[in-house]
C-alpha cells in the first residue's frame, strides 16, 4: 500500500492542479493509484471536472471521489476560507472498490444503494463505504438509518459538502462526472485495515439518567422526575468551569448499546440541548423513547483536544506495530480557529500521534461516522479514517 497527499493554495486553478498533480506523480514514482480523494475550495469548483480528468490521466486515481468544502485539509494544514485544492492518492493492492451514486426522491426513496452487495457479509471482516452527500438535496440521516437496518457491520464514513450555504452551489464528483445533488461513494472491500476515529469533543457530566417521559424529541421526565429539575440539581453539584461550560452549550448523550453495565465517553451520541418549556420539558436535535439511557454532555475547545487526542491514542496503542500510511480527516466547519486558539488543530493532533502520515479532507456541514457499531450524521465531530497496511498477523 502507498498513499501520498498533495495541497496547493494557489488562487489560479491551472497552476494548483499542476501542483498537487506533479507532487503526487512524484512521489508515487509512476506507480498507478487505485483511489484519489479530491476536496477544494469554491475557488476551482468550476473546474472540478478538469481536474478529475488531469488526476485519471497521471495514473493518480483509477477511481476518484470529491467535493467542494469550505475549508479544505491536507498534508498539515487545514486551510480555512481561502483557496485550496488538496489530494490524496492510495494505492490499494488487491482492494476491491465498487463507486456508486446515490439519489433520493420523497415518493420513491434511495436510489442506487447497492444494498447486499455493500453488506458486511461480502468477505472482508470490516468492509467501508466513503460518502459525500450535497446537505440540501441528500437527506443523510434518513440513509444512514436504512444502512444501519440492512447492512449491520457496514461503515460509513464521510461528510457533507459545505463550499457554499446556497442550493445547487456545491459540486460532488465520482470518477469523470460532477453533480449538484444526491451524494457520491466508494465501497471498500479486501485485504485493508480501515480504522475509524470519530471525536464528538464532549465530556459527560453528571450521571447516567434514565428517561421516563418523553415526546418525541422532547424529554418531559429523567428518573420520574422533572427533566428541567433534574439539569438544575446537576448543575448546581458542578465546579465553576463545568458550570461556566454548560452555560455556553450543553449537550446531551443518548446511550447507544443500552446492553453494557457501565457508559463512558465514546458510548453516546451526543446531540444538542436546544431549549426548555415551561413544563420542565428539555427539547433536544434527537428523538428519544422511553426506557433509554441519556447523560448530558459539555463540550469547549479544551474537551475537544482531549477527547480527540485520547481516541487517537487509544487507536495507536491498540495496535503499536501497525503503519498507518494515511488518514482523511472530516471536521466540522464549527472547529478550527473557530472553536480552537489557532489553526490546523485536528490535522495536527493526527500527525502527532501517527507520524507525519498523508492527510486530506475537509470542513464538512456535517460530519458522518460510525458511534457503538451504528452510522451517524454528527455536528461539531471530527470523524477520521485511517488507512493500515494490513500484514499476516492482523489478517
Amino acid at each position: 500500500m502507498k498513499c501520498v497527499s498533495a495541497l496547493s493554495t494557489v488562487r489560479n486553478t491551472d497552476a494548483a492542479l499542476n501542483e498537487v498533480i506533479d507532487r503526487a506523480a512524484t512521489v508515487l514514482g509512476g506507480e498507478p493509484a487505485d483511489l484519489a480523494l479530491v476536496f477544494t475550495s469554491m475557488h476551482h469548483a468550476k473546474a472540478l471536472g478538469k481536474i478529475v480528468e488531469a488526476i485519471r490521466a497521471r495514473g493518480l486515481g483509477r477511481h476518484v471521489l470529491g467535493c467542494t468544502g469550505e475549508s479544505i485539509v491536507g498534508g498539515d494544514r487545514e486551510i480555512e476560507g481561502s483557496a485550496a485544492l488538496s489530494l490524496l492518492s492510495l494505492r490499494m493492492p488487491g482492494v476491491t472498490l465498487e463507486p456508486f451514486r446515490l439519489g433520493f426522491n420523497p415518493d420513491d426513496g434511495f436510489s442506487g444503494w447497492p444494498g447486499a452487495s455493500a453488506d458486511a457479509g461480502t468477505g472482508s471482516a470490516m468492509p467501508a463505504v466513503l460518502l459525500l452527500a450535497d446537505p440540501f438535496t441528500f437527506p443523510a440521516d434518513q440513509f444512514l438509518k436504512t444502512v444501519n437496518d440492512e447492512s449491520r457491520g457496514l461503515r460509513v464514513i464521510g461528510g457533507m459538502a459545505s463550499g457554499s450555504q446556497v442550493p445547487g452551489q456545491n459540486r460532488l464528483v465520482l470518477d469523470g462526472e460532477v453533480v449538484e445533488h444526491g451524494a457520491v461513494a466508494v465501497a471498500l472491500d479486501g485485504p485493508l485495515e480501515l480504522r475509524t476515529v470519530v471525536s464528538q469533543g464532549c465530556r459527560p457530566i453528571g450521571r447516567p439518567m434514565i428517561v421516563t417521559r418523553v415526546e418525541r424529541n422532547l424529554i418531559r421526565e429523567l428518573g420520574r422526575r422533572s427533566a428541567l429539575e433534574v439539569l438544575r440539581d446537576m448543575f448546581g453539584d458542578l465546579d465553576p468551569d463545568d458550570q461556566r461550560r454548560v452555560q455556553q452549550g450543553l449537550h446531551i448523550g443518548r446511550v447507544i448499546n443500552e446492553y453494557q453495565e457501565t457508559f463512558k465517553r465514546g458510548d453516546f451520541l451526543v446531540r444538542n440541548v436546544i431549549g426548555a418549556d415551561e413544563d420542565g420539558g428539555i427539547a433536544i436535535t434527537d428523538l428519544v423513547r422511553v426506557g433509554q439511557t441519556v447523560q448530558f454532555h459539555v463540550r469547549d475547545a479544551e474537551t475537544a483536544d482531549e477527547d480527540l487526542r485520547t481516541l487517537l491514542e487509544h487507536e495507536r496503542q491498540a495496535r503499536p506495530d501497525a503503519r498507518v500510511e494515511g488518514a482523511l480527516l472530516f471536521s466540522c466547519n464549527g472547529r478550527g480557529s473557530r472553536l480552537f486558539p489557532g489553526p490546523n488543530h485536528d490535522v495536527g493532533l493526527i500527525r502527532d500521534v501517527f507520524g507525519p502520515i498523508p492527510v486530506a479532507g475537509f470542513f464538512a456541514m456535517g460530519e458522518i461516522g460510525p458511534v457503538g457499531g451504528q452510522n451517524f450524521i454528527h455536528g461539531f465531530t471530527a470523524s477520521v479514517v485511517l488507512f493500515e497496511e494490513k500484514t499476516d498477523a492482523g489478517a
